[in-house]
């Protein structure tokens, strides 16, 4: 390799590693070294055996900004948007699950109280049925009924 080839793909190492550091990191891209050889179009081969001083100072200064704070891994961010997203999801879950067990409780009452009304009404009709017959009175029907059970016409 020439001098001068050798000096153009360490400059292109070094813009690579200046973008990753410096600035929004490309779509589908991490800050590593696969990252920077894709960027600056060298191989990881030749990264690894020809240009170590350079793979090691990419990472000495990732290391120096994520300590200091300075550049935030999209990963870690998406896992904490990601994790926060999902307790909300959660608690609207428990949320929904605590309606919905009030709702069946509300449904079983409701059920009940019918039941025990209709039992109410069924011993209320029982026992006009059986008084009346006992005493001889006639329960007046309504006026729809009353047509169909008339003794002054014969069907």
């Amino acid at each position: 390799m020439t001098r001068n080839t050798r000096a153009a793909v360490e400059t292109r190492i070094r813009a690579a590693i200046g973008q990753l550091l410096a600035g929004p990191i490309p779509d589908g891209l991490k800050c590593d070294v696969k990252s920077l050889c894709i960027v600056s179009g060298v191989p990881r081969a030749t990264l690894y055996r020809s240009y170590p001083h350079l793979k090691a100072e990419f990472e000495r200064r990732r290391g120096d900004d994520q300590a200091a704070g300075r550049q935030e891994d999209p990963r870690l961010s998406r896992i904490q948007r990601l994790q926060a997203e999902n307790t909300k999801l959660r608690e609207r879950l428990a949320d929904k699950d605590a309606e919905l067990a009030d709702l069946q409780q509300f449904q079983r009452e409701a059920l009940s109280r019918l039941a025990a009304q209709h039992d109410e009404i069924t011993t209320l009709r029982r026992t006009s049925h059986d008084t009346s017959r006992a005493t001889g009175t006639l329960v007046a029907l309504p006026a729809s009924h009353a047509d169909r059970w008339s003794t002054d016409s014969n069907p």
